[in-house]
């Protein structure tokens, strides 16, 4: 047990998980003028914490063992899968989900105008979908290079 609490690449990655998420409050507060805590357990937004996780963690991997090794190479390009996914796939799945919502809004307006007719239909009201689910690639660099800062700044108490 006492090996996890030394784990500097762990305590970076999730340091930069957590202050990313965090940072998500004050940011959209700025823009929208209101409060939204459920930021803090959201995917998406400004900055990247997917982008923060894994920049952090190569950042401390090479730090510890060496930026010529396996472990930082291992780290270092699925850090770059996750960044390209978040700004990529997870991004454009957003961009469908709000296609979706407005098709389910069309659809639950013809359901709310099907109720005056005779006939019932036995179809529940869709769902939205979550829209905010990828990220702009600005939002990627900037959660890689906090995470990479995260990195600089922790490893001195390990």
């Amino acid at each position: 047990m006492a090996d996890i609490l030394e784990n500097f690449p762990l305590w970076a990655a999730l340091l930069a998980i957590g202050i990313a998420q965090f940072i998500k409050i004050p940011l959209n507060y700025f823009a929208t003028k209101t409060w939204q805590w459920s930021l803090m357990l959201s995917t998406g937004g400004m900055p990247s914490s997917h982008s923060s996780a894994v920049t952090a963690l190569s950042t401390a991997v090479g730090l510890r063992e060496g930026f010529s090794s396996n472990m930082f190479a291992i780290s270092a390009i699925l850090g770059v899968i996750v960044m390209f996914d978040a700004a990529g796939v997870r991004r454009h799945a957003g961009m469908q989900a709000v296609v979706l919502n407005k098709l389910v809004d069309e659809f639950n307006h013809l359901l709310e105008g099907m109720k005056s007719l005779k006939v019932r239909p036995n179809q529940e009201k869709a769902k939205k979908l979550k829209e905010l689910l990828g990220h702009q690639p600005i939002e990627v660099l900037i959660g890689g290079w906090l995470g990479i800062m995260i990195a600089l700044l922790v490893h001195p108490f390990f």
